[in-house]
């Protein structure tokens, strides 16, 4: 029987967490240079398209399906293939509330998280990486590396069987599977592609800041959906997990704003944006498994660390441009690990070490982190380095210079030749004709 209240907080769930990309891409697309910011955002709304029809041919399937034989610990089957077998089955209701949804609210659930993932990995090559090598990149890397990762986390994969000492590894809603996933496979693209010209040299500023706070206010109401959406039931694990991907972002952007403070003076918007996405990614894992005094502490520790670790990239030289290295990856091993240490058991899970329990919760989830960033940075490294030799994945440097939006797409965000015209006084501006039909005065220079 159909739980209405379930399939109804799922169903709004599926479509918070699918306006986290366009969110995602306002977000990236403000961060970036205004000669590239259409680039940077049709990134983005490419993996919407591409990973959607992916997902419902396939991505389902290799999740969540059982795969054949020993197999199944690394990747699922083919039963799913098409979502067909999935029409009017029902995820049967349990006593404790759960359950009572249509398997296919799940699959598009789901569906979302996995368009997500691929999009964040974009802003680590913004301004330099060919579209087309793009959109190759896509369903290469979501076949081979995301749909066995989030297998072995959700799908009854080696991570979600794995245990020592009684304690089993916690993902709630992805610290592992979307964002450390996501942040190495970023990692690697950086040392395929290389630096972007100018890089450590040349200013890099974000060219639109109100697009990056708009991008995060879509981002932080996104993730209710993301987080309280896990819990699969409009119940009170879903209440816990929407209270800590509050207090938890919101204690961030306080510890990345007194970070910035401390070490130049000043708080920017930028630094609160950032902020606010590092507690948002290090809440994840943890959303439902720690009180909301815990969540304040991965709030508090995700934010320094990260605001910390996106200057890593000027001393280690590699050029993540949008910082998804520093904010995903390292915010989601901030949050996978802390849990170690914090996780209080509020929802039947195990408890850290300040609340009792041993350390075998912290060396599980150490080896889900790692198992989980050596796979994709070792894969997604290929994938790119077969890419790059095959049909070229970096821009030409002409490209580059003159601006990704208008040599690969005829478009520019910004009318940049009007304003040059305006600003140099060459073109006539008419000022607009009264009510009486009669200019108001001669025609003036701009």
């Amino acid at each position: 029987m159909t739980d209405s209240g379930n399939t109804a907080w799922l169903l709004i769930s599926a479509a918070l967490v699918m306006l986290m990309t366009p969110g995602l891409a306002f977000f990236y697309g403000g961060m970036s240079r205004a000669k590239s910011v259409l680039n940077m955002m049709l990134m983005s709304f490419a993996s919407i398209a591409v990973v959607s029809v992916l997902w419902v041919v396939i991505g389902h399937s290799l999740t969540y399906s059982d795969g054949p034989g020993a197999l199944d610990t690394f990747i699922g089957g083919l039963d799913y293939v098409g979502l067909t077998n999935l029409i009017g089955e029902v995820e049967p209701a349990a006593e404790d509330g759960t359950g009572g949804y249509p398997l296919l609210v799940d699959a598009g659930f789901q569906m979302m998280f996995a368009v997500i993932t691929v999009a964040l990995i974009s802003g680590a090559i913004a301004d330099r990486a060919k579209f087309g090598a793009w959109l190759l990149f896509v369903p290469v890397w979501a076949l081979l590396v995301y749909f066995p990762v989030a297998h072995w986390v959700w799908g009854e994969g080696w991570i979600e069987q794995l245990e020592i000492g009684g304690y089993a590894v916690i993902d709630f809603a992805g610290g592992t599977a979307v964002h450390i996933n996501a942040g190495a496979a970023a990692l690697a693209l950086t040392f395929v592609l290389g630096r972007r010209k100018g890089f450590g040299s040349e200013s890099m500023r974000p060219h639109n800041l109100p697009f990056v706070l708009l991008g995060t206010a879509l981002l932080w109401f996104g993730w209710f959906g993301f987080n309280a959406g896990s819990a699969y039931a409009a119940d009170g694990t879903a209440a816990l997990a929407l209270v800590n991907t509050q207090v938890a972002t919101a204690a961030a952007t306080g510890a990345w704003m007194l970070v910035e403070r401390f070490r130049y003076g000043k708080v920017s918007a930028l630094g609160f944006a950032s902020g606010a996405v590092a507690g948002l990614v290090a809440i994840t894992p943890a959303a439902a498994n720690v009180t909301p005094l815990g969540a304040i502490a991965v709030g508090l520790l995700s934010g320094a660390v990260c605001a910390y670790a996106i200057s890593w990239k000027f001393k280690f030289k590699y050029d993540d441009a949008l910082d998804v290295v520093g904010i995903h990856m390292v915010g989601g091993i901030v949050g996978s690990l802390i849990l170690g240490l914090v996780a209080a058991g509020v929802t039947g899970g195990s408890d850290g070490l300040l609340y009792g329990g041993g350390i075998g919760l912290l060396a599980v989830q150490a080896i889900a982190v790692i198992g989980v960033m050596l796979y994709s940075f070792a894969v997604t490294w290929v994938i790119a380095k077969v890419i790059h030799l095959v049909i070229g994945f970096r821009i030409p440097e002409e490209v580059e210079t003159n601006g990704l939006d208008h040599e690969l797409h005829a478009e520019s965000a910004y009318a940049f030749d009007e304003l040059d015209e305006l600003e140099d006084g060459t073109e006539a501006v008419s000022p607009p004709t009264p009510p009486g039909g009669e200019t108001a005065s001669p025609t003036v220079k701009a």
